[in-house]
């Protein structure tokens, strides 16, 4: 008897196959499921069923547990879509304040996706060598749609400017777009000199200059504020390293509080003490002795001064 119908199954869906009698085979166009065949089954795979019936009723069934023809009848299907990678922290151009930073960052593959292959995880700094998910210092959570990953820096980063890498791939081998970002460590705070006033100064005048420079090697430009008595003295302009402001001390012991703050947020301070003294001093008794006095004769002469 000859076949009537020869008829394929693949995720549901039923496709009716048409006789070629040029080739002499049962032939037919299908479109493949628009899922990823990875999380179907631990083979990865669409399980395709093939059944042929013939003229008299009688029909033949074969899938992919058949011993002979099963390997033919495995339809592998893989996504096109890459994973993304988003790194969260340090944000890009960040200044940080420790050498040994956490980097964080989130991997994520689209809905009904094969799924990150965090095996593929590739992270590095200033191009060194690779740093994947087994790591010492490296956490991978997974989460809805990916992992989320932070990896603590195990050697101290020098200071300056540093470069971070990430790539991945998922199940079905789609690599994400590298993402890279550059941040600077800066654990050290900025230099402070104070030339004038000296500390501990005892003036009569009320109006004292105060002078110095700043500088930081990593995080320039530096801010200066000053404060005198606790109260902050407004905008001190800096210019090539260099700042002066003028402060009106107050009678008596006056504390003046210099601030020098970098682009990370580091600061470096110095106080300096200067005692405003207008008063002149009194002079309150004086004696001479002996008085009168013979001539070529010792004297002894006292006074009593307050202040």
């Amino acid at each position: 008897m000859a076949v009537s119908t020869v008829k394929v199954v693949i995720n549901g869906q039923t496709y009716n196959l048409s006789y070629n009698s040029t080739s002499g085979k049962w032939e037919g166009t299908v479109t493949a499921p628009g899922v990823t065949s990875y999380n179907v089954n631990s083979g990865h795979y669409y399980p395709v069923t093939v059944t042929a019936t013939d003229q008299a009723g009688n029909t033949t069934t074969k899938n992919d547990t058949d011993s002979t023809l099963g390997s033919s009848l495995k339809l592998i299907v893989k996504e096109t879509t890459k994973p993304t990678v988003a790194v969260i922290s340090p944000a890009s151009g960040a200044r940080v304040t420790n050498s040994k930073p956490t980097i964080s960052f989130q991997l994520r593959d689209e809905t009904n996706g094969s799924g990150i292959n965090i095996s593929s995880l590739t992270l590095k700094i200033d191009g060194g060598s690779a740093i994947g998910n087994t790591a010492t210092g490296m956490t991978c959570t997974s989460v809805t749609g990916g992992y989320n990953c932070s990896y603590v820096c195990q050697t101290a980063l020098a200071q300056g400017s540093h470069t971070i890498t990430v790539d991945i791939k998922d199940n079905d081998g789609n690599q994400a777009s590298t993402s890279s970002l550059t941040f600077t460590v800066d654990t050290v705070p900025p230099v402070l000199n104070i030339t004038a006033p000296t500390n501990n100064l005892i003036t009569n005048k009320s109006s004292v200059t105060v002078s110095g420079t700043v500088s930081d090697a990593t995080s320039s430009p530096v801010s200066v504020a000053i404060k005198l008595n606790g109260v902050d003295q407004g905008a001190v302009t800096v210019t090539s390293g260099s700042f002066s402001k003028a402060l009106t001390l107050a009678e008596g012991s006056n504390t003046i509080l210099v601030t020098a703050t970098d682009s990370a947020g580091l600061t470096t301070s110095i106080a300096r003490t200067v005692v405003l003294d207008t008063g002149a001093p009194n002079i309150t008794a004086v004696s001479i002795t002996p008085n009168p006095a013979n001539s070529g004769a010792t004297l002894t002469i006292s006074v009593v001064v307050s202040d």
